[in-house]
């Protein structure tokens, strides 16, 4: 993947380290120890409060503008829930990852996962072609590369690492403990066809903005930029693309539960004949993403900037470039409704960034 690098603040001072360590130790016994109906309902409670507060008032709206253009019937009721969930789910889920070494392990998993229309991807890991496995920033993906670790697929997780080095080596070791190994996005392009040839099946979570120069497909019937990296890997292998989520669900005796989903699995047969395939690839794998994000919305992170980047039409005022109308239109899901939904909308954010606007 592209973009700036970007590590961590490495070469701290031992004592700092150190004291960050004890410090993130005392976080997760604090959200590990307790039942969890009870942390659970402390965590909500202050995701609602952090949510609401004064200095966050510019990312709460930004979360409830990308869910009224997301959801365009959902009332301003709905639309504020959501925006409120999104950071609940966004401290459930730390919380969530600091329980995760007592409530994951092989001996509990099927405990705590349930599994749904899985059968198709797992037939395609099982037949050892090479397979890449897709989610997004939706449910508990922790869980998602925890799961299938446990299950015995070998999983190569992309990571970022995180900019606080204590916190980041506890995120390493637990994620590796049920047998993810972690590939730092910084520089995985390079590696990660060298792991595909040995029977690797890299995960991305790929919802994340790709920048001006990604391939802008469809997304919640608004174009976003999206990592074309991913696509050539698929290409360059011949793979098949896994996308699936783990949605934090109800659960009999109050403890954590979550429901496995692959929302779809194709591979060359699907794409191999389109005039673009990499454009295919993508927005066929946004579109799983999507219907994942539409099981459960609020277990969305709605506060990212989703729609940031611009495609070039846009960001130079203009119109509608042909290539990409006939692109939309090739999709076999898309309805001429839809792509010209698409279409209102991009000249719509053309008019934004005409006028100076952000979005």
């Amino acid at each position: 993947m592209s973009g700036k690098k970007h590590l961590p603040n490495r070469g701290l001072p031992t004592p700092v380290v150190l004291g960050g360590m004890a410090g993130v130790r005392i976080g997760v016994g604090a959200l590990a120890t307790p039942p969890w109906p009870a942390a659970r309902a402390v965590v909500r409670a202050a995701g609602c409060y952090y949510a609401t507060r004064s200095k966050n008032s510019k990312r709460l709206e930004r979360a409830r503008g990308h869910l009224r253009v997301a959801f365009p019937q959902a009332s301003p009721e709905t639309v504020d829930r959501l925006a409120v969930e999104a950071y609940q789910h966004l401290l459930l889920l730390g919380a969530e990852i600091a329980r995760s070494p007592r409530t994951m392990n092989t001996d509990s998993v099927l405990r705590h996962v349930e599994f749904k229309g899985v059968e198709k991807g797992l037939n395609a890991i099982v037949s050892g072609r090479p397979c890449i496995l897709m989610t997004g920033h939706c449910g508990n993906w922790e869980v998602l590369a925890t799961t299938a670790a446990l299950l015995g697929i070998p999983m190569h997780a992309i990571y970022r690492p995180m900019d606080f080095e204590p916190l980041d080596r506890w995120i390493r070791r637990e994620r590796s403990r049920p047998g993810v190994i972690m590939v730092d996005k910084f520089g995985a392009m390079h590696q990660l066809p060298r792991l595909m040839e040995q029977g690797a099946c890299p995960a991305f979570v790929a919802d994340q903005n790709a920048g001006d120069r990604g391939v802008f497909v469809p997304y919640f019937g608004r174009l976003a930029s999206s990592y074309k990296s991913i696509g050539l890997l698929a290409m360059k292998f011949g793979a098949t693309i896994i996308s699936g989520a783990a949605h934090r669900i109800a659960s009999d005796d109050g403890d954590t539960r979550y429901r496995f989903t692959i929302h779809d699995t194709f591979g060359p047969e699907d794409w191999s004949q389109h005039p673009d395939p990499v454009f295919y690839l993508t927005a066929r794998y946004r579109r799983a993403l999507e219907a994942a994000v539409r099981e459960a919305p609020e277990q969305y992170l709605w506060m990212y900037r989703i729609w940031k980047s611009r495609p070039r039409h846009e960001r130079l005022d203009k119109p509608f470039p042909e290539k990409l109308r006939e692109h939309l239109r090739l999709l076999p899901w898309m309805t001429e409704d839809e792509a010209q939904q698409i279409e209102d909308q991009s000249e719509r954010d053309r008019a934004v960034l005409r006028d100076g606007g952000m979005i």
